[in-house]
């Protein structure tokens, strides 16, 4: 990066790093510091009666704010835990007659943003804090790149950095300067570690499957293509690991489960994201109906394992995720709140009902696709509360049962949360002859422009020829349940790294745009 290129800040800070080495100060030391302590145990734990525990405390952060008193200051690190307050006097860091480490480096050459390690003990101020008095003072890495400013007082965040542009590209610059950000993803990790919990207390198998697959199976997607080169075929990144898991349960498993990334070529919303994580799980011997009951149990305990409660504010409602959810057939939702029952429609009254409710309705549509647009369009968004959505018509479900005593009808249920799919459910299609037909009709669509169909998978076709018990399988959205349990607007929000157009950074320096 050249100098003309660099901010009036950037190039500062380059040359305080050229004078510490001159010094012979390392800017970058061997990574290897004593850490024996952090900001949340010492603010939580030390009491002046108890004072000794807490006499020889080290520990590392970056330098939040300092406060410039002459020969003492009042800085505030944060590490990985929260900030603390340090109290760092000229003559308890440089005891003897060189002052060079607190007039010249501490007072000149360190910034905010650096990160230090420090040791001495802690201590209560006159005004009540919590602090750390500190008797060593080591540089540990220089910041050759300012944060943004971020106003705060009296623990309140003023002017915080909320442009979603910067956040999302930037995200370990936004989890410094917004540590709320940091409980989002603690919390994502806790809901998948209480899933997984309820998942191997049942005696589920977690699993791992391909994530390239020579066909994009599992799901109605378009897939993102890519090219093995030693073998000369396409491969896809897998849009579903469905099909996967049931050829384990042909393998001779009870209960599978994985936490699959998957990948799907479409659009990006606060809702969709083209690379999303998915908690599939099959059982053999199970129907959809004790999958809704397995599904009402398996959230309730991660709401409360992660929120502490099962009502959980999300916008300006307050979710309940207590068992049990409501439960309503896709044809009764679509009649109550549009007037049309649907039930007995043909694809030529399906697209009069979708020009009367002004839904689009191209012509590669098929019946399945026109009673989910509808139902997409005119009523999954008055579904707030926890919501079972069932029984849905043969056409949108490839790889499902047909219902025991509904003709025309397959054993399916969507679990619909403040107006979004959160999960998608079946007792599987384990009958090989119908799979086949199935898959045959996908075809079908595919040949009349449908690029989200399925193909055939003749190798899944083979495994259920060896017999596939009778099983049900689920699929819940990771990304989407965090949003809710996070109380967070958009996907991006609960990834770490969310798909963005590429960024022409051209070396540019701290004024964050995107050229």
């Amino acid at each position: 990066m050249s100098t003309q290129q660099l901010s009036e800040q950037e190039q500062l800070r380059r040359e305080k790093l050229a004078e510490m080495i001159m010094l012979g100060i390392d800017p970058y030391p061997a990574p290897l510091y004593p850490v024996n302590s952090n900001s949340v145990h010492i603010k939580e734990n030390y009491k002046e009666e108890h004072k000794e525990q807490f006499a020889e405390v080290c520990l590392a952060g970056r330098i939040m704010s300092v406060r410039d008193m002459g020969k003492a200051n009042f800085a505030v690190i944060q590490d990985a835990h929260g900030r603390i307050q340090l109290y760092i006097r000229r003559d308890d860091i440089c005891p003897g007659e060189d002052k060079t480490l607190y007039d010249i480096v501490w007072k000149k050459l360190i910034d905010i943003g650096d990160i230090i390690g420090i040791k001495g003990y802690a201590f209560i101020t006159k005004t009540g804090e919590t602090s750390v008095h500190v008797k060593e003072l080591t540089v540990l890495s220089k910041s050759l790149r300012p944060l943004p400013i971020v106003k705060e007082a009296d623990g309140e965040t003023f002017d915080a950095v909320t442009d979603p542009e910067f956040r999302y590209r930037q995200r370990y610059a936004d989890l410094i300067i917004n540590p709320a950000v940091k409980e989002v993803f603690v919390k994502r990790t806790k809901l998948v570690n209480s899933i997984r919990t309820f998942l191997n207390d049942q005696g589920a198998l977690e699993v791992d499957t391909p994530v390239l697959q020579n066909i994009p199976g599992g799901a109605s997607a378009r897939p993102f293509i890519t090219h093995h080169n030693a073998l000369d075929v396409p491969f896809y990144l897998r849009i579903a690991n469905e099909l996967f898991l049931k050829r384990l349960i042909v393998g001779g498993f009870d209960w599978v489960y994985e936490f699959s990334r998957n990948f799907r070529n479409e659009g990006m919303d606060r809702t969709h994201n083209p690379e999303f994580t998915i908690l599939e799980f099959y059982v053999a011997y199970k129907d959809y109906l004790w999958m809704m009951d397995t599904t009402e149990q398996l959230l309730e305990k991660a709401a409360t394992d992660v929120c502490g409660n099962t009502d959980v504010p999300v916008g300006h409602n307050t979710i309940s995720f207590k068992a049990p959810f409501k439960r309503i057939s896709i044809f009764d939702a679509i009649k109550e709140h549009t007037g049309f029952d649907v039930s007995n429609m043909n694809e030529e009254h399906l697209r009069s009902v979708c020009k009367q409710l002004k839904v689009d309705a191209d012509k590669s549509m098929g019946k399945g696709k026109l009673i989910d647009a509808i139902f997409g369009e005119k009523c999954e968004k008055n579904y707030v509360q926890p919501t079972f959505i069932t029984d849905y018509p043969v056409e949108m479900s490839p790889l499902t049962k047909r219902h025991r005593s509904k003709p025309g009808l397959v054993e399916r249920f969507e679990l619909i949360i403040n107006g979004k799919e959160v999960a998608n459910a079946y007792s599987e299609l384990n009958d090989p002859i119908d799979q086949r037909e199935r898959f045959e009709d996908q075809i079908k669509l595919m040949e009349r422009g449908d690029d989200e169909a399925m193909f055939i998978d003749y190798d899944f076709l083979r495994s259920l020829e060896y017999g596939m018990p009778p099983t049900s399988g689920i699929g819940f959205g990771i990304d989407r349940l965090c949003m809710l349990l996070t109380n967070q607007p958009s996907i991006q929000d609960v990834l770490f790294f969310p798909q963005m157009r590429p960024e022409n950074i051209n070396e540019r320096s701290s004024d964050n745009e995107v050229k």
